[in-house]
């Protein structure tokens, strides 16, 4: 466990949390884990749309040795914000959308920078997945330098519907791909936008760049195959903030 990170252990108090309205972080579960209570946290997990992960006893104990009865839960440090109340908003508020997408980004460090970024140049929300994205505990926190508790975080269940839902709602998709022909400075970011950044070794998922209207590249000139995920994820977003910003 990371320093600063809180947990729940135990299915009744963590069902209790749960109806209190804790926001809950990630969830881990015993393998084969039964009985009345179990199902009754299921159930919950489901509708409260709270990601979980089966894993091995042996992981349990290695975070708590005390009683755990094969639930602990992370606590959040942010509350989630629902991306389908979040775009609506932006627009009542009269302006464009501008969002950034996260497939894969799964180090706290990355992602902090990112929010730092994004905050910082006025994006109006991070969109992360249920699953493989890092977690917002004490470092990505640290990393952000607060900008996770200021910026809107979304966490989605399924990306590709979270894409379709944009489009329907009017963004552009732009991806940051090395498999793009267009520069990222030859786009037209201006407009409601969403831009998706992926992890640095598998990129952004195949079914993601279909769905995209666009995507761009930044030019390397040097020897090293790629940028890191948090330096690209903040060239393109300022290129995009100058594109809008001369459009005022």
């Amino acid at each position: 466990m990371k320093s600063g990170e809180e947990f729940i252990y135990g299915l009744r108090p963590l069902i209790e949390a749960i109806e209190s309205g804790r926001e809950i972080e990630r969830v881990y579960i015993r393998k084969n884990l039964q009985g009345e209570l179990y199902q009754e946290l299921t159930v919950l997990i489901k509708k409260r749309s709270i990601p979980y992960q089966l894993v091995p006893i042996e992981k349990l104990n290695r975070i708590t040795h005390k009683n755990h009865q094969g639930v602990i839960a992370y606590i959040s440090q942010i509350s989630y914000h629902p991306v389908d109340q979040v775009i609506p908003g932006i627009y009542e508020r009269g302006e464009d959308p501008l969002v950034v997408l996260l497939d894969g980004v799964t180090d706290v460090g990355n992602f902090g920078a990112i929010a730092r970024t994004a905050e910082c140049a006025g994006v109006h929300a991070l969109i992360v997945p249920w699953y493989g994205s890092a977690p917002v505990n004490g470092d990505s926190l640290k990393t952000s330098a607060g900008a996770l508790t200021q910026i809107p975080v979304c966490r989605v269940q399924n990306m590709h519907y979270t894409l379709k839902f944009l489009k329907n709602s009017g963004l552009k998709i732009c991806s940051a791909t090395s498999e793009a022909e267009k520069l990222y400075s030859q786009a037209h970011f201006t407009g409601p936008l969403a831009i998706i950044v992926g992890s640095e070794d598998k990129g952004i998922d195949t079914g993601l760049l279909k769905i995209s209207d666009e995507l761009v590249r930044i030019p390397l000139m040097g020897k090293i195959s790629s940028l890191n995920v948090s330096v690209a994820a903040g060239i393109i977003i300022y290129e995009a903030i100058r594109q809008r910003s001369s459009m005022k």
